[in-house]
């Protein structure tokens, strides 16, 4: 599996980034404003996340998404990793995420990921651009 920012001539893989975020609205404002990064294997992209700087040395990482064929393969856990890495690269200090509680899954692979719950917002999936819960 190769991860790699997605490149200028490629169009943003909107099926996915849709999964991770209902609003085509939102989507298409954090890709505008963000770094998109995809994996592939064979050509074929299987994830994506997005980094989006939110104030002076934070980042946040937003719209990440598997396909579901890849679900529980180490994908998810591959994008979050090279996230923090990348955000460390480029002299980020504090890397933030959010996600709802529909699934204890996204949490627990955040926190097997080093990130730590420092708040909950009830309101998260209501107005999304205001909500971080996790660093």
């Amino acid at each position: 599996m190769n991860i790699r920012k997605l490149r200028f001539d490629e169009d943003y893989p909107m099926n996915l980034l849709l999964l991770a975020d209902p609003s085509r609205k939102l989507v298409e404002d954090y890709i505008k404003r963000g770094e998109c990064f995809v994996s592939d294997i064979e050509n074929q992209i299987v994830g994506v996340y997005v980094l989006l700087p939110t104030r002076p040395g934070t980042v946040e990482l937003v719209n990440i998404a598997v396909t579901e064929g890849m679900h529980g393969k180490g994908v998810g856990k591959q994008l979050v990793s090279h996230a923090v890495e990348t955000a460390r690269s480029r002299g980020y200090k504090t890397i933030e995420t959010g996600t709802g509680n529909s699934g204890i899954g996204q949490l627990a692979l955040y926190q097997k990921c080093g990130f730590r719950i420092v708040g909950v917002c009830p309101e998260f999936c209501v107005n999304p651009l205001e909500a971080q819960i996790l660093t």
